[in-house]
């Protein structure tokens, strides 16, 4: 749990696609699962990871809170993986130069769109 919040935090997508849901419709864990006809701590274990639903308990469950779940698919991309070995050829002060580099452009971008 965050210090000082007292809130699990999802650890599978499955988790944070149902927290998110719940919260979205504005539900207690109690309300969402007597929509969805299961207990009450059985949402919550779904939402921390503790126990990872089947395919068809997260639809239900989904649905019980006012959702649907599309998926697709689509071909893989080695981006992110590329980006990674890059990284990794780097010496290490190089690459402490362009985390840097790419810290202050998040920070930027984060100041722009507060300033909106």
């Amino acid at each position: 749990m965050p210090a000082g919040r007292g809130v699990a935090v999802p650890t599978t997508v499955a988790g944070g696609l149902l927290r998110l849901a719940r919260q979205k419709a504005d539900l207690s864990q109690r309300e969402l699962a007597e929509r969805a006809g299961v207990t009450p701590s059985m949402v919550a274990r779904y939402e921390t990871g503790q126990v990872e639903p089947t395919l068809p308990a997260l639809l239900r469950l989904l649905h019980a809170a006012g959702f649907e779940l599309h998926m697709h698919l689509e071909p893989y991309d080695r981006h992110d993986e590329t980006l990674a070995w890059q990284q990794a050829q780097l010496a290490p002060s190089e690459r402490r130069r362009w985390r840097r580099e790419q810290d202050a452009k998040v920070a930027a971008a984060r100041r722009r769109w507060q300033a909106r």
